[in-house]
C-alpha cells in the first residue's frame, strides 16, 4: 500500500467520513453545499435532520455556568506526524497515541488536529478568523473535539514552526496528488496544551460529513492570534472550493452551552 493511500484511509477513518461504499463529494458552496449535504448521501443525513448539530453560536443568553466542570485535563507529548491535505482541510495525524483528555473519567485519545478559516463557532454572533480542533476519541468510538479560536494579530507560534512544511504541501498538492503529506517527524504536542481559564461545553456534533452526533465540544475561552501570512499558508493547499472551509452555526435546539471559569 502507497503512503498516499494509507493516509487517504487514515483520513477518512478519523473523521467518521468512511461510512459508504461509494465516496460522495462535498462543498462549502453551490450544489454540495452545506444546506446540501443531508441529501449527498443517506449516510449524511444527520447534517440535515440531528437536532444535536455543530458548529454553533457561543451566545450569552444561551450559556449558563456549571460549577460541576472540572478544568481540561489534558496529557499530551512528542511523537511523529505528518502534515496532510486532507482535501477540505489542512491537518496534522500522529502515527502513534500521542497523550490524552480527560472528561469525566474517560479517556479520549488525540487522533489528529486540523483547521478551518473562518472560524465554524462565532462568540455573540462575531466571526473569529480561524479555528484548530483537536479531535479526540475513546475505546467505545465516541469523540471529543477541543476547539482553539484565532484572531487576526502576531503569528500563533506552533504554525509558525509549520510555515516551511505548509510551502511544501501546497507545492505538493498543486502538482497534484491526491491525499498530499509532508513528514515532519517529531512533533511536540505538548505546545498545544496551553491553558485557558475559561472553556465552553456542549454536545454537538462533528462539522463535516457524516455530521456524526453525540460529539463532547469544549471550546477554549482564550482567542489566540494567528497573522494574515498563516492563514494563507493554511489555505494554500486546498482547491478553491475549500478555501473557506466553515460550516454554518447550527440551531441549538434547546441546548445549552455550559461555561467553566477559573474564577468561580
Amino acid at each position: 500500500m502507497s503512503m498516499t493511500i494509507f493516509f487517504l484511509i487514515l483520513s477518512c477513518a478519523l473523521l467518521a467520513l468512511c461510512t459508504s461504499a461509494d465516496p460522495v463529494n462535498f462543498g462549502y458552496y453551490g450544489a454540495n453545499g452545506p444546506n446540501k449535504w443531508g441529501s449527498l448521501s443517506p449516510s449524511f443525513s444527520a447534517c440535515s435532520k440531528g437536532k444535536a448539530q455543530s458548529p454553533v453560536d457561543l451566545r450569552n443568553e444561551n450559556i449558563v455556568y456549571n460549577k460541576q466542570l472540572k478544568p481540561l485535563e489534558r496529557h499530551y507529548h512528542s511523537a511523529n506526524a505528518s502534515l496532510v491535505n486532507n482535501g477540505f482541510n489542512i491537518g496534522i495525524h500522529f502515527d502513534m497515541k500521542v497523550g490524552d483528555l480527560r472528561i469525566d473519567g474517560q479517556k479520549f485519545y488525540l487522533k489528529q488536529m486540523h483547521w478551518h478559516s473562518p472560524s465554524e463557532h462565532r462568540v455573540n454572533g462575531k466571526k473569529m478568523d480561524a479555528e484548530l480542533h483537536l479531535v479526540h476519541q475513546n475505546e467505545e468510538g465516541s469523540f471529543a473535539v477541543v476547539g482553539v479560536l484565532y484572531k487576526l494579530g502576531d503569528s500563533d507560534p506552533v504554525i509558525s514552526k509549520l510555515e516551511k512544511k505548509l510551502v511544501e504541501l501546497a507545492k505538493e498538492s498543486s502538482a497534484g496528488y491526491d491525499g498530499a503529506h509532508i513528514d515532519l517527524g517529531t512533533f511536540d504536542v505538548r505546545h498545544m496544551k496551553r491553558r485557558s481559564r475559561t472553556y465552553y461545553r456542549y454536545v454537538g456534533s462533528l462539522t463535516t460529513p457524516p455530521c456524526k452526533e453525540n460529539v463532547t465540544w469544549s471550546i477554549l475561552g482564550k482567542v489566540r492570534s494567528i497573522s494574515t501570512e498563516q492563514i494563507h499558508l493554511l489555505k494554500a493547499p486546498l482547491s478553491p472550493q475549500f478555501k473557506n472551509n466553515a460550516r454554518p452555526v447550527q440551531p441549538l435546539d434547546g441546548r445549552k452551552i455550559h461555561k467553566y471559569s477559573a474564577q468561580g
